[in-house]
């Protein structure tokens, strides 16, 4: 297996042009090898416990809480489906060819990177204007290392409740963050060396040779990981006791059963939780 790329430079020299296609075929491997292994250990932990996923039981700890509380809120609701849109169309048009798949590629990739690069923008300010970036953007370790315990053995008590933001959702939204900011980063470089609809193509813009090959490295890199990252996200997204999760970015709310069942209500405030409302409470982010 080859990990680059190369190619002969406009004076004989080699250089290395990307990763090689090698990478595309392990990352969709190794996708898939822990979609199996995890749905696996899954179902090997729910026979061994004897505990099957359902619809939770009412508790009385509920009283008080509305009957909706908003989780997401429909700015970042738009923010998420357009940023996942946005990513299956720069995957496919990123490693489509590859497979052999004859289109105009280029043009809709690029323009699929600017609308992630708006995505991303908004998301920032959005979350600076909420307040809630630190939320996000701690770690969180000792709530890491509870987690990993209890799945490494069924006997290992469960990882306290946390608030609005598990920490494996954390871990998740961190390694996109970087993956993501990496393809966005190298993907504005590597524009001004094409003809877009802002500026005319400059194969000689600022960089040298060897780092337009970091560029191209970092680019390649990147969107290989977000092979696997987006086959994990989709899995969990599609798997039956996660469905009320994926419902949540549909249409904003959890019910208060689910919210009583995974989230510490001293973590997680629930304005008007007080109150015996109805309506959705300002949860949202």
């Amino acid at each position: 297996m080859e990990l680059w790329r190369r190619a002969q430079g406009p004076w004989g020299q080699d250089m290395v042009v990307g990763v090689s296609w090698d990478l595309m075929w392990l990352a969709i491997f190794v996708a898939a090898l822990f979609l199996v292994a995890h749905a696996a250990w899954v179902w090997w932990r729910g026979r061994a416990s004897g505990v099957t996923e359902g619809d939770p039981e009412p508790d009385p700890s509920a009283e008080g809480l509305p009957e909706r509380v908003t989780r997401h809120s429909a700015a970042s609701r738009i923010f998420h489906w357009t940023m996942s849109a946005s990513m299956l169309v720069l995957l496919v048009t990123a490693f489509g060819p590859v497979l052999g798949w004859r289109f105009p590629w280029l043009t809709i990739h690029w323009v699929s990177g600017v609308v992630l690069l708006g995505t991303v923008l908004f998301h920032i300010v959005h979350a600076l204007g909420r307040g809630r970036f630190l939320e996000m953007m701690r770690i969180g370790l000792s709530e890491g290392m509870a987690m990993m315990r209890h799945a490494a053995s069924s006997k290992a008590p469960p990882p306290p409740k946390p608030g609005k933001y598990p920490f494996d959702h954390r871990l998740f939204h961190h390694a996109i963050v970087v993956v993501g900011m990496g393809v966005i980063v190298t993907g504005v470089l590597m524009t001004f060396r094409i003809d877009t609809w802002f500026w005319d193509a400059n194969p000689y813009f600022l960089l040298s040779d060897g780092l337009w090959s970091v560029v191209y490295v970092v680019h390649g890199l990147c969107g290989v990981a977000l092979i696997f990252l987006t086959a994990a996200h989709i899995y969990f997204a599609l798997r039956p006791d996660k469905l009320w999760l994926t419902w949540a970015m549909v249409r904003g709310w959890i019910d208060r059963d689910r919210f009583v069942e995974h989230y510490d209500p001293d973590k997680w405030v629930v304005p008007g939780a007080g109150s015996q409302e109805r309506s959705p409470a300002d949860g949202s982010g």
